[in-house]
């Protein structure tokens, strides 16, 4: 009986999502591609490994057992071609960097001096939620991330790289509304919210329903840069962070409500089992020269 891993690692991801299209958009393949996937895994093992259940799929006791195997299995994958990696005493091979919530622009700096000292390395760059982020790191589609997030995974080592400062924006016509808004008339105004943040449902909770405030939520987003066109267009206000909106605050496109302010760190994390990783040793490298100030951290209650 022969596994494909590509299969495999198809049928972790459905088991993560909980659905067939979603599973197959994260992979960037087709429903039929991914659904091929899933039979193969069936029939080499003999056994059905997910019931539908009214619109997601819930995986069987064999399922949730070969889940457990496969996510070991796909992680030792990555830990043997990490050594064959540096047989020949060279570092090569594609690492995938997952970036979550627009890291700013050392990412950059990052993949330059990975390039510029490992020419054989080729790299794609993956930017999602930070949530999905997670879940890509888990399941070995990302091999690093650089995200919004505190330690919170036990599975994961983590590098903290700074704390990043957000506050409440909106248009530049809406300055003085801002300037002296109370937070119950800061809560009312229409908001723009970004989907599966993690980061940005603590940093809102400690603002607004820490005082016992709903948003008056109109918008939610996925993408921050289109979210900061909107928000320039005057539809609402949004969690944006001070370091990208800067210019723009100064030139009086965009306003900010001065008391509203939140901080959350900006962290590098991978898998604790691949930390040998030459691929990921030459990104972590790479990265302690462009944050001097990187550290690891225990995971939150470690």
């Amino acid at each position: 009986m022969l596994i494909d891993l590509v299969q495999l690692r198809t049928f972790v991801t459905v088991a993560e999502e909980q659905h067939l299209t979603r599973g197959a958009e994260r992979l960037h393949m087709s429903q039929s591609a991914a659904s091929a996937h899933i039979r193969s895994v069936e029939d080499s093992l003999g056994t059905q490994l997910f019931v539908r259940t009214n619109r997601s799929l819930e995986l069987t006791r064999a399922g949730q057992l070969v889940l457990h195997k496969a996510k070991a299995l796909l992680n030792e994958a990555a830990v043997f071609r990490s050594v064959a990696r540096e047989l020949d005493g060279r570092i090569e091979g594609r690492l995938v960097v997952g970036a979550g919530s627009e890291p700013g622009s050392r990412v950059g700096e990052i993949i330059t001096a990975v390039r510029e000292q490992h020419p054989l390395v080729t790299v794609e760059i993956i930017a999602r939620p930070s949530r999905s982020t997670r879940q890509s790191l888990k399941s070995g589609e990302i091999d690093v991330a650089v995200l919004l997030g505190r330690a919170s995974e036990p599975g994961f080592t983590h590098y903290h790289l700074t704390l990043i400062d957000f506050v409440v924006a909106g248009p530049g016509s809406w300055r003085e509304r801002l300037q002296d808004a109370s937070w119950e008339e800061l809560a009312a105004m229409p908001w723009m919210t970004p989907t599966n943040s993690t980061a940005h449902a603590e940093m809102l909770g400690q603002l607004f329903a820490h005082r016992g405030l709903e948003l008056n939520t109109v918008i939610h987003f996925d993408n921050a840069s289109l979210a900061r066109s909107i928000l320039r267009a005057g539809a609402g206000v949004m969690l944006a962070r001070a370091d990208q909106i800067a210019d723009e605050v100064r030139a009086g496109a965009l306003a900010i409500a001065p008391h509203a302010r939140a901080q959350y760190p900006l962290c590098i994390a991978h898998q604790s089992g691949r930390r040998d990783d030459p691929l990921i040793r030459a990104f972590l490298e790479a990265a302690a020269r462009s944050w001097p100030a990187m550290a690891p951290v225990a995971p939150t209650g470690a």
